[in-house]
């Protein structure tokens, strides 16, 4: 072989290597010690020099740990978010809330469980990541109902900054009530609006029906009036930062409308719609596309959403 394609082919593998390594400097595993347990996190890291601003994600409702996954829906949305930030030189820390995933044992019981104990362990990683000296400034991003929680996180800590990715724009009791609309029998269906009604006031309720168990068993009731305390058209509008609110058009959980109320009520938020991106943030024009999303963690999340982030961040002082 000669020796110019000996050379030429040496660049070749090195740039072959390089367009296969990640583009972030580390994954770092991060602990919070709280009053009632240890969470866990990840840090995913820029390879550019600190310091560099950071988004603290914070994830949906249920089981959902720091990338994104459920026991049975495994997609990495939100580990490819971190990921793809920290490429575009954001720092990203992802977190297990307590309950879920390392961060299982944090959580005594879920009678002891309220929405304001979300908040205020979100609050806690917003004051960890002010005591890093690799980290300019922070902002927070909600997905989900992890939107709601960074919303009254955001204002309570000062946060710099905000952005809620497929948040509802309604109480969690106006959601519960559509959802349920038309899929319970009559006599369930009433029960169901009276037992929302009164949790919605404070109340507790009694002779929970077998089939209503799942929604209203009496350990989960104090979280849910915790809850249904908070709305997200009056939270967000309460924010005095840049807020960026960001909505895929073909989400089955979370509806382009409910963006729509968050910006009205935020005049001057930043809306951003991606057309095709469903609530794991990939691109599902299809219904038959919808269920391979939520179940296959090689199918990536869609650029965009990456994209609109880094441009707002500047705005952000």
């Amino acid at each position: 072989m000669k020796p110019y394609r000996r050379f030429r082919g040496l660049i070749i593998a090195t740039l072959l290597a390089l367009s296969f390594t990640k583009a972030w400097a580390v994954d770092e595993r991060v602990q919070l010690k709280t009053s009632t347990g240890t969470l866990h996190g990840t840090l995913d890291l820029p390879s550019s020099t600190a310091p560099y601003p950071v988004v603290l994600i914070i994830a949906g409702s249920g089981a959902t740990d720091r990338d994104g996954n459920q026991t049975q829906l495994k997609n990495d949305s939100l580990k490819q978010l971190g990921q793809g930030l920290a490429a575009k030189g954001i720092a990203a820390l992802r977190y297990d809330k307590r309950g879920v995933g390392e961060s299982a044992s944090a959580m005594a019981t879920e009678a002891e469980m309220r929405f304001e104990t979300y908040i205020a362990d979100a609050g806690q990683w917003v004051d960890w990541l002010r005591q890093d000296p690799r980290f300019s400034r922070v902002s927070i991003a909600g997905h989900s109902e992890g939107s709601l929680i960074g919303m009254v996180a955001a204002k309570q800590t000062k946060a710099d900054g905000y952005i809620s990715i497929a948040g509802s724009g309604r109480t969690a009791q106006a959601l519960l009530r559509e959802q349920l609309r038309g899929k319970l029998p009559a006599n369930l269906q009433t029960k169901n609006n009276e037992f929302l009604d009164k949790l919605s006031a404070g109340q507790t309720v009694t002779n929970v029906p077998t089939e209503l168990m799942v929604l209203y068993r009496p350990s989960l009731q104090p979280y849910l009036i915790s809850w249904f305390k908070y709305d997200p058209v009056r939270e967000i509008a309460a924010l005095e930062i840049p807020v960026l609110i960001i909505q895929g058009t073909t989400d089955l959980q979370v509806s382009v409308a409910d963006a729509k109320r968050l910006a009205a009520a935020k005049k001057t938020a930043k809306l951003s719609l991606i057309d095709g991106m469903n609530h794991v943030l990939k691109q599902a024009k299809l219904p038959a596309e919808q269920q391979a999303t939520y179940t296959n963690p090689a199918l990536p999340i869609m650029a965009q959403v990456v994209k609109e982030i880094v441009a707002f961040l500047p705005s952000v002082k």
